[in-house]
């Protein structure tokens, strides 16, 4: 099985050219009957030695921690970062193996995020007393996830996994909002602090899209990139807008806050058609099941509220998948064409080629 990462190290290691590398796409392509950028592929495993490599690296990285940890807190982070980056250099930038590559890379990130948390439980009240100041601890966090976003930039120059790229941004995400709540005070309400991550998420989004449009028919790493950025901003998105609604705080919701939710949820279908991500609608799921369910309580199906629930939900996300290409057709087709045109690609579906 070869993956679009594979084919683009053929086409830098010149071992083939990129019209040969995209005459094999399109042959794919029309054998499967889908036009690659609609499928969102994205390289996960290229074989059970993926798992099996990546049980071992948190077997080994567990134990390194755990020394470090017997010696100094931060030395936990420390080993643990510098283990993720050597291993690194034979399975990510030698063997190119993507399941072991992402835990790596989450690894190094932790690790060093967790280094400086070691240091700060073991002289944080030495340094800032026994009750630091709340504004004074939420510089320290945004530091600490500034410093992290760098350490991961120095990881992209040298392995260029794409799931780093998400990482980076999350802490920087992170400082941001950590920066601002140093300044309304980190006991806030917790409203305004779901409207903080709404922005940071839409600023995720955004630079998702900066990284989809540079790569429109999604034959690069590039693609990749997008698609942990969407899989990050997603959650940001969708968890603040239906928290301000109220549907987190467990309590039963009214029919029209239920409504309102399954709308917005027809909004974030109507997105995921458009820029062909599917990470929305995964995230906002839990949430308009909830709805959907006190809707059919409302109208009196208390006994197969869940269940019915379950049968339009399922059977709504099994038909867009179905026609899937078909259906962000006609919403792209309904664009301007200046906004169209900045998307990703888009081919109708055509009809299965029987097997031979």
């Amino acid at each position: 099985m070869y993956s679009e990462s594979d084919l683009q190290a053929a086409v830098d290691a010149k071992v083939m050219t990129p019209e040969a590398a995209q005459a094999f796409r399109s042959h794919v392509a029309s054998v499967r009957a889908a036009p690659g950028a609609d499928e969102e592929s994205f390289r996960l495993i290229t074989g059970f030695n993926d798992i099996f490599v990546s049980i071992a690296a948190v077997i080994l990285l567990v134990a390194v921690g755990w020394i470090g940890e017997s010696i100094h807190p931060a030395l936990a982070g420390v080993f643990v970062a510098a283990s993720a980056w050597g291993l690194a250099e034979y399975f990510t930038r030698l063997r190119r193996m993507a399941l072991p590559s992402i835990v790596l890379v989450l690894a190094f990130a932790g690790g060093v995020l967790g280094s400086m948390i070691g240091f700060l439980v073991k002289h944080g009240e030495a340094i800032f007393g026994h009750q630091p100041a709340e504004s004074t601890m939420a510089i320290v966090v945004s530091a600490m996830a500034l410093i992290t976003a760098g350490a991961t930039w120095l990881h992209w120059q040298r392995f260029m996994v794409p799931i780093t790229v998400a990482a980076g941004t999350a802490a920087i995400a992170a400082t941001a909002v950590a920066l601002v709540l140093s300044i309304f005070g980190v006991s806030t309400s917790p409203d305004l602090v779901m409207t903080l991550v709404l922005i940071a998420g839409l600023g995720v989004f955004t630079l998702a899209m900066w990284w989809d449009r540079s790569d429109r028919v999604r034959q690069t790493r590039r693609s990749d990139v997008a698609f942990w950025l969407h899989l990050l901003a997603a959650p940001m998105i969708a968890h603040p807008i239906f928290h301000l609604l109220g549907v987190t705080r467990g309590d039963d919701i009214g029919s029209g806050a239920a409504v309102m939710v399954v709308g917005i949820y027809i909004l974030f279908g109507l997105i995921a058609l458009a820029i062909d991500r599917r990470a929305l609608l995964v995230s906002a799921l839990a949430y308009v099941l909830f709805a959907m369910t006190q809707l059919f309580r409302t109208f009196g199906a208390v006994e197969l509220n869940v269940a019915l629930t379950a049968f339009v939900i399922g059977s709504a996300l099994l038909l867009l998948s179905a026609f899937w290409q078909n259906a962000r057709a006609m919403v792209v087709g309904l664009l301007p064409a200046n906004l169209a045109n900045q998307l990703p690609a888009t081919v109708r579906a055509v009809s299965p080629i029987p097997a031979s």
